[in-house]
């Protein structure tokens, strides 16, 4: 549906694109993850035709779409601040695309009250938009977006206003939608778990180069690099010496997996990796800080001080979370470790 080669952007010396290669399939929902300025909106704005590459090409559905402007490529798009028109109530925003089409207004009037249920406004026609929710709001948004019957949806933080509680059950909420519709869908997030409750895959950008690609189960599994393991969160991430199965840390010996090659390596450690004990049974650690994660799990995210080396993340189960100032021990899971490749 989608493919972009080699795509590049410069804004003087500095490139926001650096040769960006990129495909999107037909049905698939693709999430571009990254910090401000890794270049993910400025790699929607090409593919919506609002920004000119300075060299590579941006095809859809395999022609190139060099020289056609936004409102001839049959895209979608959806903002974080929605961008409805206040003067207008929620069916006529999401008529306004219909009506550019010039279809009649029985059929508008229909689709856009088959596209409020759609989205769950149903009877929301007839409101006004300072009336909606932000979560309402965001609806209507979409609504619109999918009126014209996109090709390809394009979402640039489409829940980036909403309170944490609303924003994770839309995303659910949007993953069923899009399934159920076969939408193609590109959207730009910096939030890591919207990105991996959404998507079929996600690319994860860093100065304007992709810095990995995959499914979300493969990015969280094996992160490519140092930079993505902390993008995503993860914090053990340590130097260490690998000779057969144990690594020589600052936190002490640490056990990897069969095969890890030896010689310098960069290590990263999952909090679920950090086991809890008694204090003479490993790592002698301080608690420093707890975190509720909640969730049906209901785990708790415990900073630790450690008697040598950086600070530590654990994650264990509420019920058997220690107080903050306890003394424990650690002790390290190999299945958790995971052995970074070197970044270039």
């Amino acid at each position: 549906m989608l493919r972009l080669e080699g795509v590049t952007v410069r804004y003087g010396a500095r490139a926001a694109l650096d040769a960006v290669d990129l495909t999107v399939a037909a049905h698939e929902t693709v999430c571009v993850l990254g910090p401000s300025g890794s270049g993910k909106s400025t790699l929607l704005r090409v593919v919506a035709g609002l920004q000119q590459p300075d060299a590579g090409r941006v095809r859809l559905s395999g022609r190139d779409q060099a020289g056609v402007p936004a409102h001839r490529r049959g895209l979608g798009l959806m903002f974080q601040d929605h961008q409805l028109f206040p003067q207008r109530d929620a069916g006529a925003n999401v008529a306004f695309g219909l009506e550019m089409r010039r279809l009649g207004r029985q059929a508008v009037e229909e689709r856009v009250v088959e596209l409020l249920d759609l989205v769950g406004l149903p009877g929301a026609a007839r409101r006004a938009i300072p009336s909606l929710s932000g979560g309402e709001q965001q609806r209507v948004a979409l609504a619109r977006a999918l009126a014209p019957e996109p090709r390809l949806l394009m979402l640039d933080e489409p829940l980036g206003q909403l309170d944490r509680g609303l924003r994770e059950r839309l995303v659910v909420e949007l993953r069923a939608l899009f399934r159920r519709l076969g939408t193609t869908v590109l959207a730009v997030t910096h939030d890591q778990g919207e990105a991996f409750a959404l998507a079929d895959r996600v690319v994860v950008m860093r100065d304007g180069r992709i810095a990995q690609a995959g499914t979300p189960l493969e990015v969280w599994r094996r992160p490519a690099s140092e930079f993505v393991a902390r993008f995503l969160g993860f914090d053990n991430v340590v130097r260490a010496d690998v000779a057969g199965r144990t690594a020589v840390t600052p936190w002490g010996p640490v056990p990897v997996p069969d095969g890890t090659p030896g010689g310098p390596r960069t290590l990263l450690v999952r909090p679920t990796g950090v086991r809890l004990t008694a204090p003479a049974d490993g790592l002698p650690c301080r608690v420093t800080g707890r975190t509720f994660r909640g969730g049906a799990s209901s785990s708790v995210a415990l900073l630790l001080a450690p008697e040598q080396g950086p600070p530590l993340e654990a994650s264990c189960d509420l019920r058997d979370a220690p107080d903050t100032d306890a003394e424990v021990g650690v002790a390290f899971a190999a299945d958790d470790v995971v052995v970074l490749p070197e970044e270039r």
